[in-house]
């Protein structure tokens, strides 16, 4: 009787994403400039979340935080926050999301790092080292948040053109969350996207070594 052992890469396909969800996340995915005026629902936001939350974070810190600006008075109050030329994309969006770091993250590493139980001190203890922490894994969120927007059946138009320090004073009042990324989101209409730009080649991008 032969024994036979999987390899790797017999079971890469265990975990390989399909050509169809590549599609979706990836190769077909454009920013959305223009939606419908078709409601996002509470449960299709609460899936992007749900999905979002599983991004990698060091040492599963997760500092990042999602504020859904959906209502027509929450709308204005954001509008007055962004650049002229992404206003109207803003206002076409029916929910845009605020992605915000909290800034006192460490409040929840017992929770969410309990192996490491000094940690939180330490991070308490060094400003430093808590805000490159919190800014860099939010960032890392924000581009997984993306990714969960596509993955529910959304279209996403993420942006940097607003005023940080304006939406912090609008919404923040507390100055625990801090923004740093809006993403209009909702479902597309033959205006959504423009014409896909090039983007750099393998031998452009990457080195071996």
């Amino acid at each position: 009787m032969t024994e036979t052992t999987s390899t790797s890469a017999d079971l890469s396909h265990l975990y390989e994403l399909s050509p169809e969800g590549r599609r979706l996340l990836f190769t077909d995915a454009r920013t959305g400039y223009e939606f419908s005026s078709e409601p996002v629902s509470d449960e299709r936001l609460r899936a992007v979340y749900e999905l979002v939350k599983w991004a990698p974070t060091s040492a599963n810190i997760n500092p990042m935080r999602v504020l859904y600006v959906r209502t027509p008075e929450g709308k204005e109050r954001l509008l007055n926050c962004v650049a002229k030329p992404n206003q109207d994309q803003t206002a076409s969006a029916p929910v845009t999301a605020v992605i915000a770091v909290d800034t006192q993250y460490p409040e929840f590493v017992p929770e969410l790092a309990p192996s490491n139980p000094n940690f939180r001190s330490m991070l308490e203890a060094n400003d430093e080292l808590r805000i490159s922490h919190g800014d860099f894994n939010a960032n890392l969120q924000a581009g997984y948040f993306i990714l969960a927007v596509r993955a529910t059946g959304l279209v996403a138009g993420p942006m940097k053109g607003f005023n940080a320090e304006a939406v912090d004073k609008e919404f923040f009042d507390d100055s625990r969350w801090r923004s740093i990324l809006l993403v209009n989101i909702g479902y597309p209409t033959e205006g959504s996207f423009r014409e896909r730009l090039p983007r750099l080649t393998f031998e452009q991008a990457v080195r071996m070594a």
